[in-house]
């Protein structure tokens, strides 16, 4: 059996991989493109912050909630950079088809 630990581990090579073709396509608007390499940022942090609230609390990261709350307004601000980069695109490719 995998556990959660391994299996979230092993979920960060598809990732680069999207991340790698994505940015490699320039297909992808800039901004939406900076909001999922910050989650990968997110990810980096997260995991640290876990490992300080075992260590600091002996509870696991969740149950911490000025940590977990700081944690998560960080990845809400990349989902909101992710559906601003793609608004853009979409008013952007209306204006140019309207012309």
């Amino acid at each position: 059996m995998i556990s959660k630990e391994t299996l979230f581990a092993l979920s960060l090579f598809p990732y680069l991989g999207f991340l790698w073709f994505i940015t490699r396509s320039q297909q992808m608007p800039k901004l939406a493109l900076y909001g999922f390499y910050g989650t990968l940022v997110f990810v980096g942090v997260t995991i640290p912050a876990g490992i300080y609230a075992k260590v600091r609390y002996g509870e696991a990261l969740a149950n911490i909630d000025w940590l977990h709350g700081s944690a998560e307004v960080f990845l809400t601000l990349t989902n909101i950079l992710i559906v601003l980069g793609f608004s853009q695109a979409v008013i952007e490719k209306k204006r140019q088809a309207s012309k």
